[in-house]
């Protein structure tokens, strides 16, 4: 599918907006590496290159100005620098505790996450995971970590610094579940005879756009540009471009 004009069209900006989103006279995008759907490799440069960064080089495209991308290796980091005013926006999931100091725009992709467990394990459905005992390896800080601290009541949360990590602790500690997106466990469970990827999901991780909560302009203009972004069949062209078919979705509707 052909990317629209639209998005690559420098829209009328007024100095409010600049001063909001660019106001170094570059725009300064975020982008979380750890995603592997939305970060897929690099360009010539050495500079991050898939769906989100693609996504930010258009944003500066509607405003007419350069774009500068800054990598952070988790997304809890890349949450925490917004306080320092090490960026303009940021390419990171949308999530209640991190929307208390980043607005949001709609998502503009979707990613299940789910859990993995091991040979004979006596989980065979989702909600077969919170109960006493169990011991559940996760990314700590990640979209998925944040939905679980608010919403699991029995199982233990055993945290790791990135996801691989989160993988070595399932394993080595023997533990009873690995939480992650599903793209990845199918990658893992490929590897690992016996072991269970379970049906559904325990949350969806939706992937937005983030500005500083007191930049009104910035997010209603973020607003606008995933909502047409999304209609105009934008971020499905990245998702074939990037070869993530299948794997990470456009989000429903960008309302």
């Amino acid at each position: 599918m052909e990317q629209s004009n639209s998005n690559r069209e420098t829209t009328r900006v007024d100095d409010q907006l600049l001063a909001e989103l660019a106001p170094t006279g570059v725009l300064r995008a975020a982008i979380n590496m750890s995603n592997f759907l939305l970060v897929t490799g690099q360009t010539n440069t050495g500079a991050p290159d898939g769906v989100s960064p693609d996504m930010a080089q258009a944003v500066a495209v509607k405003l007419g100005v350069d774009c500068k991308l800054i990598p952070y290796p988790r997304p809890g980091d890349l949450a925490d620098a917004l306080a320092k005013d090490a960026w303009d926006i940021g390419n990171i999931a949308a999530e209640p505790e991190r929307a208390k100091t980043i607005a949001f725009s709609p998502p503009y992709c979707e990613i299940q996450a789910t859990y993995l467990v091991p040979p004979g394990s006596p989980i065979r459905i989702l909600n077969e995971v919170d109960v006493p005992g169990n011991r559940i390896a996760v990314a700590s800080r990640s979209a998925y970590d944040l939905w679980l601290t608010d919403n699991i009541q029995h199982a233990e949360l055993v945290r790791a610094p990135s996801l691989d990590e989160s993988y070595t602790m399932f394993m080595e500690q023997q533990l009873e579940a690995l939480a992650g997106l599903r793209p990845k466990l199918v990658e893992e469970e490929k590897k690992l005879p016996g072991f269970t990827l379970l049906e559904g999901c325990f949350t969806v991780v939706q992937q937005s756009i983030g500005c500083k909560p007191k930049n009104l302009k910035a997010a209603a203009f973020l607003k606008e540009f995933v909502q047409t972004s999304l209609a105009n069949g934008f971020v499905t062209s990245l998702i074939q471009k990037h070869g993530v078919e299948g794997r990470l979705s456009a989000a429903s509707s960008g309302a």
